[in-house]
């Protein structure tokens, strides 16, 4: 339990420091932090940390789409990305050509 803990501690301070206006992915945050196959672990980080003030509407999966939203509920997660700028394709996903912030040691 604690090493899973210590994932999600680390997951969310790596949220906090994706700036409004920009978006990162699962599989981005889980490469950052050394564990690629983690991806869906950064996903249950995102839910634990749900209510928080952590901005975690600003991660999405790898095509841009709102996987988190159901987290949300409907169009909570796409109205705060929109509200801080961000443009969506035809498809509902995020561009990420323009909005993709990838953390980097």
């Amino acid at each position: 339990m604690e090493e899973r803990d210590n994932f999600f501690q680390r997951v969310w301070d790596v949220v906090a420091l994706i700036p409004p206006g920009r978006v990162t992915t699962y599989g981005h945050i889980a490469e950052y932090l050394s564990a690629r196959s983690a991806a869906r672990t950064v996903g249950w980080a995102l839910q634990a940390a749900k209510g928080t003030a952590l901005p975690c509407h600003r991660v999405v999966n790898r095509y841009g789409a709102l996987s988190g939203a159901r987290c949300w509920g409907p169009g909570i997660m796409e109205d705060l990305l929109r509200s801080e700028g961000i443009h969506f394709d035809d498809e509902g996903c995020v561009d990420l050509k323009k909005h993709l912030w990838i953390p980097i040691a």
